[in-house]
This record gives C-alpha cells, structure tokens and sequence, in this order.
C-alpha cells in the first residue's frame, strides 16, 4: 500500500469516484477511505460556496496600470532635496581633529581628477567633474549611478 504523503490529488479523486462508481461507503474500519470522503466533501463544499477563488485572489498583471503617471508626480515637484557634492573622505582622531587650525591640510581618499560624488539628501545619486561658469563652481554629471553601483559605493 501507498503512502498518504506519496498519492498526488488526482490520484485521490480517481480513488474517490471509483469507490463512488461501486458505491461503496468508506468502512469506518479504514481511516483511508474516510479520509478521501472527507475530502471530497470538503472540497465540494469549498467549490460551492466560492467557485473560481483562485482565479479572483491574484490580479492579472497586464491590468495594471502604470507605476507613476505623469499627473502623480506633479504633487511631488515641488518638494525640495539637499543636493551636495563630495570631494572625498577621511577618518581623523579626535586628538587630530583638536590639533586643527586655520591652514591645516587634511588629505582625503579622493584622487585629483577623480569624479564626485553627487549626493541627494546625502543618498550617491551621480557622479561629476567641477566647472567654473562666470567664476563660480558648478558640477557638470557625468555619470548617473545604477542601484547595484549605490550599493558598492556605500561600503567604501
């Protein structure tokens, strides 16, 4: 004999509508048999109440609509962001950052040449090289960074 945990739900319908073909009644002496009865009634009354549950739980994906229409992101606009572009960094001691005074230099790990760091509400968004427009300074991008790039960014 098979185990329970083996028999796939076909094969447990077949047996049910064959014992229903004999019309046999499950015996109450084979935990089996009741067990597919149960079953099937259980399922019978499932069908019955709620026909085709499976197909309303899940929308279809093509129904969807976009994620951002244009109209929804009018609301956002106007919201203002703090954009600031990083030279590069360091890590000091306290006792160095006492020792500080007027002229110091600090060495960064930014090398001269190397792209900026663009950063929006302090989240690296880009990169970019310095400009000088009418004697002031600007950042010109260079290069938008992808997700997977933000990541790698963030652990240096």
């Amino acid at each position: 004999m098979t185990d329970s945990s083996q028999i796939e739900p076909q094969e447990a319908d077949d047996w049910a509508s064959a014992m229903a073909e004999q019309g046999a009644e499950p015996a109450i002496d084979d935990p089996w048999a009741m067990a597919l009865a149960e079953q099937g009634e259980v399922q019978e009354a499932v069908e019955g109440v709620a026909p085709g549950v499976g197909a309303s739980v899940f929308k279809p994906l093509a129904a969807l609509q976009p994620v951002a229409a244009p109209r929804e992101l009018e609301m956002i606009m106007d919201i203002p962001v703090k954009l600031s572009v990083e030279l590069g960094r360091t890590r000091i001691t306290i006792k160095q950052l006492l020792e500080l005074a007027q002229g110091s230099v600090l060495a960064l790990d930014g090398l001269a040449g190397e792209p900026m760091d663009i950063l929006i509400n302090s989240y690296l968004i880009a990169q970019g090289e310095v400009v000088v427009v009418d004697e002031r300074y600007g950042i010109r991008i260079t290069e938008i960074i992808t997700p997977s790039e933000r990541v790698q960014k963030l652990n240096r």
